[in-house]
C-alpha cells in the first residue's frame, strides 16, 4: 500500500473530524500560493473556490478557523508572513464585495 505524505497539520488533534479531502484542498491552496503576487494568487484561487463548491469542498467557518489554527502551528515564521498576507487579501475582497 503506497503512504500518502501529508504535513503535520493534517495529523493534529483539532482536524481530526475535518474531512480529508477538505484538508487535501486547503494544502492545496497553500501550496499553489508560495511565491505567488496578490494579483496571482487571486486569479489561482478563484477557479479552485469554485471547483471546491461544486465537489463540496467548502469549509464551515468553524473549519476553516480550526485548520488555519492548526496550519500555523506549525509553520516557520516566512509561512506564517505568507498565510497572513493570503487572509488579509481575502478579507480585504470580503469587504469590497459586501460594499459594492
Amino acid at each position: 500500500m503506497e503512504q500518502i505524505h501529508r504535513p503535520q497539520w493534517m495529523s493534529d488533534e483539532s482536524v481530526k473530524d475535518i474531512d480529508i479531502r477538505k484538508l487535501e484542498f486547503i494544502q492545496e491552496l497553500h501550496d499553489n500560493s508560495k511565491g505567488s503576487s496578490q494579483k496571482e494568487l487571486m486569479m489561482k484561487l478563484m477557479p479552485k473556490l469554485k471547483y471546491a463548491k461544486e465537489q463540496g469542498l467548502l469549509l464551515s467557518l468553524k473549519e476553516v478557523q480550526t485548520a488555519i489554527a492548526a496550519i500555523k502551528k506549525y509553520s516557520t515564521p516566512e509561512e506564517l508572513e505568507q498565510i497572513d498576507k493570503v487572509l488579509n487579501k481575502v478579507k480585504e475582497q470580503k469587504k469590497s464585495a459586501s460594499v459594492n
